[in-house]
């Protein structure tokens, strides 16, 4: 079953920028920026926006759509060990809304993830899972 999108029309989302602002990019530090962004295309269909060397040393990937992206970040001199973390600590969680959630929850379960806690409450439906390095992803479709 898939879900009603909750898309909005360019002019709207224009209007709303410069009166609300909206989230451009979020830039997470992850052990293998490759690694990540391979997860975010599979699941959502993102693309890669932009790749190299990060201003501060190390390597980013930037994946999402035309509009906005995650920035994908991993220091110079990491060695793909996945970070060590308390969950919420530096953040809760990141969510995403999908208009298929059955459809990502069985991508994520190809790729080896576990997705977990789902659940209804207004507005919608979801699940989350923890990526490689621990970063936890609410998936959410709204009817």
């Amino acid at each position: 079953m898939k879900c009603e999108s909750t898309q909005i029309s360019d002019p709207e989302r224009k209007r709303l920028a410069m009166a609300n602002g909206t989230i451009e990019h979020v830039n997470i530090t992850v052990s293998s920026p490759e690694r990540t962004a391979a997860m975010l295309t599979h699941l959502f269909g993102w693309k890669i926006r932009w790749q190299g060397a990060a201003a501060s040393g190390g390597r980013t990937i930037h994946v999402g759509t035309p509009n906005d992206y995650i920035a994908v970040y991993s220091p110079k001199g990491s060695d793909g060990v996945p970070l060590t973390h308390s969950k919420g600590q530096p953040l809760n969680h990141i969510g995403v809304t999908v208009d298929d959630l059955e459809g990502v929850e069985q991508r994520a379960r190809a790729l080896g993830l576990v997705p977990f806690n789902h659940d209804t409450y207004a507005p919608g439906r979801r699940f989350y899972l923890f990526d490689y390095d621990g970063i936890e992803w609410e998936i959410v479709c709204y009817t």
